[in-house]
């Protein structure tokens, strides 16, 4: 069998830790990835997964091979877009993860990478910060957008392009609907907000220690009546009237239609977090995100992006 395709079902199970999902992904049987799988540890003549009633993980060896199986997908992808791509007009895919709270950013900022790089195909994941960063050191990541306050200053592995500073606020039902979008109120401490019934991001998101570190700071400690790791769930938990929100800028300026809801900025202690992009510090990468950069780095698509919101600050 070729090895390309070998390789690529072994980095499928590690994606999905499944063996029928990896082959499901892969279109294949899984009997049909199980045997490839087995033909790879003949031929390199080392056990390669660790097999239980159901996947248990990789083997040393393994886990060498996995690392030299991305490195041989990632040659290939930039081969194959350099032979199909001509001057101005890159062709591929072009896998982008981003946290919750700028999910709404990175949709549009795919949405006008496509429109002015037809051949680009952008797919956007939702992710948490540190399968960011993995996704881009095991490269199955071609860029992220999260906090670069994460990044350590001066590290080897990842550059950073800051795009915007997040700012928080309070999201609750409005004692009245209006008819023209949602309803801006006067600042809120932080203190007070801690009083409210709140729904707030889970506690692996970076999202949550950010918001948990000013609650610390105003000097309360919070206890949301709702966690999730949705922003769909922390936006649409608000309209409900039932409990109230800490959100995001971009995720306010997305629900900025609903006039059953009000904002109030958060103040006592101010927060201002840094989002930008995200890529591997490598000499060479690939034409699609070579395209994807040099948008980055243009700052109408961002002024495009806060007119739209009208809460972000670049």
């Amino acid at each position: 069998m070729n090895l390309l395709v070998s390789m690529r079902y072994l980095v499928a199970l590690d994606e999905h830790k499944h063996f029928a999902r990896a082959a499901q992904a892969c279109f294949v049987t899984q009997p049909a990835l199980s045997n490839a799988l087995r033909a790879l540890e003949e031929e390199f003549g080392a056990a390669i997964v660790k097999r239980g009633r159901t996947f248990v993980g990789f083997t040393n060896e393994g886990e060498r091979l996995l690392a030299s199986a991305r490195r041989m997908l990632h040659e290939e992808q930039l081969l194959k877009q350099d032979l199909s791509s001509v001057s101005g007009q890159p062709q591929g895919r072009l896998s982008i993860g981003v946290v919750p709270s700028a999910e709404p950013i990175a949709a549009r900022f795919a949405a006008m990478l496509h429109a002015k790089y037809p051949g680009i195909t952008p797919v956007v994941r939702s992710m948490s910060s540190q399968e960011i960063e993995t996704g881009l050191e095991e490269l199955s990541l071609d860029m992220g957008l999260g906090f670069i306050e994460r990044v350590r200053p001066g590290a080897a592995s990842l550059r950073t392009l800051a795009q915007y500073t997040e700012h928080y606020f309070l999201v609750r039902k409005a004692p009245s609907p209006a008819a023209h979008g949602i309803q801006f109120g006067e600042p809120m401490p932080w203190q007070e907000a801690a009083a409210l019934p709140l729904c707030l991001m889970t506690s692996e998101m970076h999202n949550r220690r950010i918001v948990d570190a000013a609650f610390a700071k105003a000097g309360v400690t919070v206890r949301p009546v709702l966690e999730t790791n949705s922003l769909l769930t922390l936006a649409l938990s608000a309209v409900s009237g039932a409990v109230c929100s800490v959100m995001p800028g971009a995720l306010v300026g997305a629900v900025r239609a609903y006039g059953e809801l009000e904002v109030r900025p958060l103040a006592g202690p101010e927060v201002h977090t840094p989002i930008g992009f995200m890529v591997l510090a490598s000499e060479r990468m690939s034409r699609t995100l070579d395209a994807a950069l040099t948008l980055a780095q243009d700052a109408s698509w961002l002024r495009h992006a806060a007119a739209h919101s009208g809460l972000l600050h670049a």
